[in-house]
């Protein structure tokens, strides 16, 4: 049974051409590195030539997205003749992201929201005769897949709350009739549910009223605590799978411990056996038999994934993939028969690309595609791992990208001070990674050292790490940024006037904490979909996130109450507005199910009443970030022009950036060099 796909997440987890450069500010701006090839924005942010690439369980299709009409739909080509692709979606809208193949012959499955409401429906497409079907067509409802079996080939376990929208109901699905059964009526809090091959359901997890969560077992009547998992260790303890047979249940666990370790539980007798362990990091990922569910490799990713494998039947095969070279490889699809492997390759400095090994004979790779080949044999700039301290002695795993010809000896340190941008990722419950990152190069291409940090309260470095994210908002979370800048300072990356801080969700929050907290630090700031109002935030989360709102209040503060809508209040952005002084750009999607737009419009409308500048971006039919790519090139488009002006480096012009796009600036265009020109033009070229 393929591994359950959910489709939310509760993180963030963004030719010849004319270039000019910005104009330089007074006061002895760095200069930008020499120049080296402007990399066209498009080439970074465009839809990718191909990606998601899959391979049927039957080994009979090839599969990817690729564009259609300008937007990425699904594409199916013989294994064989990839060249005979055919498109067989037509979504005209934000595009197809999220799919995957049953195990009924010929038909695949997708998932496709509208506008980034996130109420994502399950799509089943019938290849025979090019049918579509909406499993679950019904109103503000979001779907989430349980069950994949290929012993019920027929059909698939969903979650669906059209019933009640804080609670997923798990019904079994037909995947010709669309006929629905209900397998359980969720009207105990249940959060997740793990089936067997044959969707029996085995096991679930369920909130505790203390923020904690409960593992429990299917006993025929009900249900029976397997497992109390504590508050603290709710971020870093989960279910990673159950074998088919639903002989063995694999727990990653941090309980008695720091990190995450991998366990096998046998059902039967609850005796646990430690497959892997990590004392740096959590393990991260794992690997399933396509056949049996079973874990064969996992991985732990401290500074970089590195992956062990636990089924030596597998091993010769891991040894074949370090022959792409040293960056990282994963396996994003296998066969039934395990014979044919789709793989991606990529490393920070080389884009994703796509290769089919076939595990019979000489274990021969073959090269399919790669993602963007618009960027090979571009300037793009490696990404170095480093190990921040923070004032109380935490280490701060971070990544330290330079650009093209500012590390001459190419030791990851720069040759001189750079203008720098703090690029904050959200969540906070997530992290950042060593990778190929569109934001990374285009920042770096454009004369900009970056640097990512994880900051406490990020997830994959233990426990103790995440916890000590709890209550500190705009506290000790911000101080992290705050030492990792100076880090960079004293170690001649950059000079402290001359630093940037930008990033979404979470990381938009810590943009608008660094502007009105700590209003000297930063020359400028740019916010993508970041909340301003914690509690307004907290009042308006998506109904489906009920199983986790009670961590969200503990390590937040509880709206609810007298103190913690105060400590909530304390640490808003909106509540220092006033402290403001230093250009800021916003953007937002109008269709935000989790930042709504109203955390946007607070802080402008604070700011105006202020009389303190302010540039807002809008878009009506974007959500949790731009997916759409012609509405993430507006808004780089937009945002570049307003970086060089503060930090002086490379701009490459609006131009055609702005065609197809839902662009709307509701204050500030008179702020970005080139902005309210380009609407001008963007305006009239859409009435015509």
């Amino acid at each position: 049974m393929q591994r359950p796909l959910l489709a939310s997440s509760l993180a963030l987890a963004l030719g010849a051409f004319c270039t000019t450069s910005a104009t330089a500010a007074s006061g002895g701006q760095i200069p930008a590195v020499e120049p080296t090839e402007l990399i066209a924005r498009d080439a970074l942010f465009g839809n990718p030539e191909r990606a998601s690439v899959r391979i049927s369980p039957d080994g009979n299709y090839l599969s990817w997205v690729a564009p259609y009409n300008g937007v990425l739909n699904v594409w199916v080509a013989p294994a064989n003749d990839p060249a005979r692709a055919k498109v067989v979606t037509r979504d005209t809208a934000r595009g197809i992201r999220d799919y995957f193949w049953s195990y009924q012959a010929d038909t695949l499955l997708y998932l496709r929201d509208t506008g980034g409401d996130e109420n994502f429906h399950l799509f089943a497409i019938h290849l025979a005769d090019g049918s579509s079907k909406d499993l679950t067509p019904f109103d503000k409802t979001t779907a989430r897949v349980y069950g994949i079996s290929d012993r019920h080939p027929e059909s698939i376990v969903l979650g669906i709350n059209d019933r009640d929208p804080k609670w997923h109901d798990l019904y079994r699905v037909d995947l010709a009739s669309g006929q629905r059964t209900l397998l359980h009526r969720n009207d105990d809090r249940i959060g997740s549910y793990q089936l067997d091959g044959d969707y029996r359901l085995r096991y679930a997890t369920r909130a505790t009223d203390d923020g904690g969560q409960e593992l429990l077992a299917a006993d025929g009547k009900g249900w029976k605590q397997l497992e109390r998992i504590p508050f603290e260790d709710a971020l870093t303890t989960e279910v990673a799978g159950l074998s088919d047979d639903g002989a063995t249940l694999y727990l990653l666990d941090s309980r008695n411990r720091d990190t995450s370790a991998l366990y096998a539980i046998d059902t039967a007798s609850n005796a646990r056996t430690l497959l892997l362990e990590d004392k740096r990091a959590d393990i991260s990922d794992t690997l399933l038999a396509p056949d049996t569910g079973v874990v064969q490799a996992a991985s732990v990713n401290y500074l970089r994934e590195e992956w062990k494998v636990l089924d030596q039947r597998i091993a010769a095969d891991f040894q074949k993939l370090k022959s792409l070279g040293n960056g990282d490889a994963s396996v994003t699809a296998r066969t039934l028969d395990d014979a044919t492997w789709i793989v991606a390759y990529s490393a920070a400095e080389t884009p994703l690309s796509y290769y089919r090994y076939d595990r019979h004979g000489d274990g021969k790779l073959t090269k399919l595609f790669s993602a963007r080949p618009a960027l090979e044999g571009k300037p793009l700039a490696p990404m170095w791992p480093q190990e921040i301290p923070s004032r109380d002695g935490l280490k701060l795993v971070s990544y330290l990208t330079l650009p093209e010809g500012a590390d001459r000896d190419h030791d990851g340190k720069a040759d001189k001070p750079l203008p720098l941008v703090l690029f904050v990722h959200g969540g906070p419950w997530a992290r950042d990674s060593y990778g190929y990152g569109s934001y990374e190069q285009w920042l770096a291409n454009r004369g900009y050292a970056v640097l990512s940090v994880n900051y406490r309260g990020s997830t994959g470095f233990g426990k103790a790490f995440t916890n000590a994210g709890n209550g500190e908002w705009a506290g000790k979370m911000h101080d992290d940024l705050l030492d990792a800048v100076q880090w960079a300072v004293k170690t001649n990356v950059t000079r402290a006037d001359e630093v940037a801080i930008m990033g979404g969700s979470y990381g938009g929050y810590a943009t608008l904490v660094g502007l009105s907290f700590t209003p000297d630090t930063f020359k400028c700031g740019v916010d993508i979909v970041g909340p301003s109002n914690l509690n307004t935030l907290l009042g308006t989360v998506p109904p489906y996130w009920a199983s986790f709102y009670q961590q969200l209040t503990r390590r937040m503060g509880d709206p609810a109450t007298a103190i913690g809508k105060q400590w909530l209040s304390a640490r808003s952005p909106l509540t220092r507005a006033d402290r403001i002084r230093k250009p800021l750009l916003i953007g937002q999607g109008a269709n935000d199910p989790r930042v709504k737009q109203d955390e946007s419009d607070q802080i402008v409308n604070a700011m105006k009443a202020k009389q303190i500048p302010v540039t807002y971006v809008l878009f009506p039919d974007e959500g949790h970030g731009f997916k759409r790519p012609e509405n993430s090139k507006a808004f780089n488009a937009v945002a570049e022009g307003f970086l060089g002006q503060c930090l002086g480096g490379r701009v490459q012009p609006i131009g055609q950036d702005f065609d197809g796009s839902s662009i709307s600036v509701p204050e500030g265009a008179d702020k970005v060099p080139g902005l309210g020109e380009a609407l001008k033009t963007h305006t009239q070229a859409v009435r015509q």
